[in-house]
C-alpha cells in the first residue's frame, strides 16, 4: 500500500506536467515537467515521504525500460536531425558531462564529504 500511495503521487505529478504543457504551450514532455515540480516541492519540504522513496525504489530497478521508448522513438526521426548533428553532438556531450558533474556534487553533499578547498584540521 505504500508503494502504492507513492505512485499515486508520481501520476499526480506527471499529470500536472501534462496539463502545464498543455496550459502553457511548452515544447517540453509533461513528463519532465512534472519531475521538476517533484523536485522543487521537494526541496521545498526538505525531506522524501517514504512512500514516495519506497516507489522511486521500484522504479530506479526498471529505469532501463522506461527509457527505451524515448531511445527507440529517437530512429523514427533521425532523418530530421540532418544538418544539426554539431548541434546533437555538443548537447550531448555537454549535458552528460553537468549530469557527471552534478551527481558528483550532490553525492559529495550527501556523504558529507569535504568540499574542495575546504580546510581540515
Amino acid at each position: 500500500m505504500v508503494m502504492l500511495r507513492g505512485f499515486l503521487v508520481l501520476v499526480v505529478f506527471f499529470l500536472l506536467g501534462e496539463a502545464l504543457r498543455l496550459v502553457a504551450g511548452l515544447p517540453v514532455n509533461g513528463g519532465v515537467l512534472g519531475m521538476i515540480m517533484v523536485t522543487f516541492t521537494l526541496m521545498l519540504r526538505g525531506k522524501v515521504s517514504d512512500e514516495l522513496a519506497e516507489a522511486s525504489r521500484g522504479l530506479i530497478s526498471v529505469l532501463v525500460l522506461l527509457i527505451t521508448p524515448g531511445v527507440v522513438g529517437a530512429f523514427f526521426i533521425v532523418d530530421q536531425f540532418s544538418g544539426y548533428w554539431t548541434t546533437v553532438l555538443v548537447a550531448l556531450v555537454l549535458g552528460t558531462l553537468l549530469s557527471v558533474f552534478t551527481t558528483l556534487l550532490l553525492m559529495k553533499k550527501a556523504t558529507g564529504a569535504a568540499v574542495e578547498g575546504d580546510e581540515r584540521d
